[in-house]
Formats: structure tokens, sequence, C-alpha cells
């Protein structure tokens, strides 16, 4: 069986792929990914040399390309993980995530129709539900929670499972969509909260918290995203959507906190700035329909999982300084003048 993994290059697919490729040894698996400033090459050298793993550059919405790669490698099963995914920079230019995020799923769904992939699985976030009120903690975000955006991210995600939901119906198109939580584990592009906690405490430096760092979030580790994932690739029903979260609420400034205790620096480096434009409250993820149905559960717990993560990163120090210097970059580069 031959899979196609896009974005493969990312945090959470490079996690997935390190994963299914040293447990399915059977199975081929191609990464496709354009390289964009958060798909780094250097994720996927862990595994760059076996013999099931393939890496393609390219980029999901050129059509003439996607379309010459599924004829050439006729592929069973796609996993869609590419995506443009940092909320700040979809306020900036929205653009660039309604092209990726949207017209993107529709090639790669358009390529499988006509290739005839057996199953499409789109990976989506809790973000399309919107937030929850900070004072309701018996709520949680179901598979039946109306879409109700917040960012031109999440309106753009949403949009994507829309249009999968409707090229099922139309077209009895197989495939499922799964919406997880805040993910966190080695290899996240420092963007997002925890490796720039962690790369800012390391160097000392001030450590911006939006508002008064209130906001809640569910984080779950992302070899258990992951782990749900391939459940559902290989047990789930077509036509479904699976929830993955996490159970492990915590504000932003308490996820601080624990990095900072960690580290053992002060929590005087905090700084607290405006916050973002239309920020999300509270995410909560209800996954006991995967929990039930499928068998899923978690592996992780936060408290030992945020103690790997940042030892992870203490250890891959040079990892976040080839991105801090844009080397990163290069690694794809240099792979290929030296094959």
């Amino acid at each position: 069986m031959k899979v196609l993994v896009t974005g493969g290059a990312g945090f959470i697919a490079s996690n997935y792929l390190h994963y299914a490729v040293n447990k399915y040894l059977d199975e081929e698996y191609v990464c496709l990914d354009a390289l964009t400033y958060a798909g780094n090459y250097e994720n996927l050298l862990p595994i760059i040399n076996k013999d099931n793993f393939k890496f393609v550059k390219g980029d999901i919405t050129n059509r003439d390309f996607v379309f010459n790669l599924f004829e050439q490698e006729q592929f069973d099963w796609v996993i869609n993980f590419a995506a443009e995914s940092h909320v700040d920079n979809s306020i900036k230019n929205p653009g660039v995530f309604l092209n990726t995020n949207i017209l993107g799923t529709q090639v790669l769904m358009d390529a499988s129709r006509k290739y005839g992939v057996k199953r499409y699985h789109q990976v989506s976030t809790d973000e399309v539900y919107g937030d929850l009120p900070l004072d309701r903690p018996d709520l949680k975000f179901t598979e039946d929670t109306p879409i109700h955006t917040s960012s031109p991210y999440s309106a753009s995600k949403a949009s994507a499972d829309l249009l999968v939901m409707a090229y099922m119906r139309t077209f009895d198109f197989p495939a499922t969509i799964s919406r997880c939580s805040n993910n966190y584990g080695p290899y996240q592009f420092p963007e997002k909260l925890i490796p720039v906690v962690i790369s800012k405490a390391l160097n000392n430096e001030q450590i911006p918290v939006y508002g008064k760092g209130e906001n809640v979030r569910d984080w779950i580790h992302v070899i258990d995203h992951n782990i749900g994932v391939d459940l559902i690739m290989r047990k789930g029903k077509i036509g479904q959507i699976y929830n993955l979260g996490g159970h492990s609420e915590r504000t932003n400034l308490e996820v601080v906190k624990i990095i900072l205790n960690q580290l053992k620096k002060s929590e005087n480096l905090i700084t607290y700035v405006a916050d973002r434009p239309g920020h999300d409250l509270r995410y909560a993820i209800d996954s006991s329909k995967i929990e039930k149905e499928l068998g899923w559960k978690l592996t992780q717990n936060f408290e030992e999982g945020i103690k790997q993560t940042i030892d992870w990163y203490v250890n891959n120090q040079e990892w976040i300084n080839n991105i801090k210097s844009g080397e990163y970059r290069n690694s794809y580069k240099l792979s290929k003048k030296r094959s």
C-alpha cells in the first residue's frame, strides 16, 4: 500500500511519518511538502534513508504537478496535513491561508477522485468551532458543535472541512475528518507558544503573553494526535468526523510558568502584551466518540509530556538555532547536491 502524506516536513506530519514509516515497514510513504517557511526538511532526517520513505518537493495548489504525482505514484491513501496554521499570520495575510487550506484541499480531492484513492483524511482543528466561555468548564466541543470561526485561519480550515463534506455527499468521496486540540511535542516550529517560550527562556529573553494569559487551551501530545489519525485511517468509518483532545486544559500563563519552572528561570521574564484581535477564550475537546468507537486513548499526560518536550528542545538547540538563522532553508538544497 502507498500513502501520500502532505505537509510532511511540518511539525505534526513529520511526527506522523516518524511513527508510521517505522511501524509499517510493508507500506510506502511519500511525503509531499512545498518547504515554505514552516516546512523543515531537517525534521525528516531520521527517516530520510528508510526504504519505505520518499520525499517530494511540491505545492498542493499546483494542479498539474499534483495530478502528475498521483498518476506516477498511484496512491491508495491520502492524509492531508498540509496547511498554513499560524493565526497571527492569517490576520496579516489571509489570502495565503485561503489558497493553501481551501484550494489545495480541492486539488488533492480532485486528484484522489480521478486516480481512485481508497481513503482520504483531512486533518483539521478544534478552532473551527470558535471558542467557549471561561466560566463554563462543563462545556466542550463535540463533533456536532456548529462551526463558528474567529480568524482567517480557522475560517479557511472550516471551509476546507465543508468542502470535504460536500465531496463526500456529492461524489460519495471516501473521506474522514479529524479535529484536534493544541498539539505540543518535538519539531514544532518556534512560532507557537511552547517552543517560543522554551527558546526565549533558554536565552533569558522576555516572553510575550497575550492579555493576562487567561486564555485556555486543551493540549494533546503530537504522538497521541497521530495515533488517532492512524487509527481513523485504519478503522474509522468513512464520512465521519472525529475529535481528538488531550483532556489537559491549561491557561496560557500556566503553561508559561510550568516551562519557566522546569528550566529554573524567573517569572520576571514574562511580559504582558496587547491581546490578539478576536482571541479565542477557551478550547476544550470532547473526544469520547473516537474513544468509544475506535478504542483510542491517550498515552501521554501533560505533566510528563511537557517535561519530555522541554528536554527535547534543550537537547536540540542546534535545530532551533538553524531555524533562527535561516540555515534550515538550505537543508534540502544541500541534500540534493550530495545525492
